[in-house]
């Protein structure tokens, strides 16, 4: 590389990122290998996804998500409100922001180092034996199990997501065990193909999943706790019908440098 990238550090619950301002463009998008090495905890920065920040007419900004693996990807949940707390350390939003997703467009508002961001909303549940199956922004897979902590998630994780039913693409895939008033998630995501901390499209296919398995209709609240902290997800049910989707959690800057 000849020449130097600027670039922040955020993570939200666990969920760790690269974030370049790249509204001026100086950023090669289409150079997958060079966001793999930027991502990678040996030999690069190190980040479960890397992401742009570009601008765009009608909205705040446009995020640019790419998976550990440097290709483009859909939407991460935890992504989206670090993002919006890096557009807020630039000065470009204050309290809120409208902003524009590989998924359409996100509206989110911000206190302190917490994130309340708007997802898309999902008509649409499918069943695999006993888990469902359901796209909150990203694929995702969930599946109710006993005595999470001591799961080999990687091993199980690994398995179903190269499982021939869900493509070449594959599928995001979530445990899940219920836990007090909520629910414990441990995810195996796509791209990074390894467990995460954190993942918010998950923690909001969990919610979903859940508030069906357990017959909760209307607006509702969930709280996920991942590895990396917690999150909440709040909902209006109305059969598999899910609107005003919302995942709420932590976005909090690490660090910033030049490489």
């Amino acid at each position: 590389m000849s020449t130097k990238i600027r670039f922040s550090k955020y993570q939200g619950a666990g969920n760790d990122f690269i974030l370049i301002d790249n509204r001026m463009s100086t950023f090669e998008r289409a150079n997958t290998d060079l966001i793999e090495k930027l991502c990678d905890r040996k030999f690069g920065i190190g980040a479960d996804g890397l992401m742009l920040l570009q601008y765009t007419e009608n909205f705040d900004f446009e995020m640019v998500y790419y998976n550990a693996d440097g290709r483009p990807s859909t939407m991460c949940g935890n992504g989206g409100r670090c993002i919006v707390a890096f557009a807020k350390d630039l000065g470009i939003v204050d309290k809120e922001t409208a902003f524009l997703a590989v998924d359409g467009p996100h509206h989110a508002f911000i206190q302190d180092n917490q994130v309340d961001l708007g997802m898309i909303d999902v008509d649409t549940v499918s069943r695999d034996e006993d888990a469902y199956v359901l796209n909150t922004g990203s694929p995702h897979y969930v599946k109710t199990v006993s005595k999470l902590q001591n799961l080999d998630v990687y091993t199980e994780g690994y398995t179903i997501r190269n499982n021939d039913t869900y493509g070449k693409e594959g599928i995001n895939v979530n445990f899940v065990e219920k836990e007090n008033d909520g629910y414990f998630v441990r995810t195996f995501e796509r791209g990074v193909e390894d467990e995460t901390l954190a993942c918010g499209t998950g923690a909001t296919a969990v919610a979903m999943a859940m508030a069906i398995a357990e017959g909760k209709e209307g607006e509702i609240e969930i709280p996920i706790r991942v590895l990396g902290g917690q999150l909440y997800i709040a909902f209006n049910r109305q059969g598999l019908h899910f609107t005003n989707v919302r995942l709420k959690g932590p976005a909090d800057f690490v660090f910033q440098g030049e490489i």
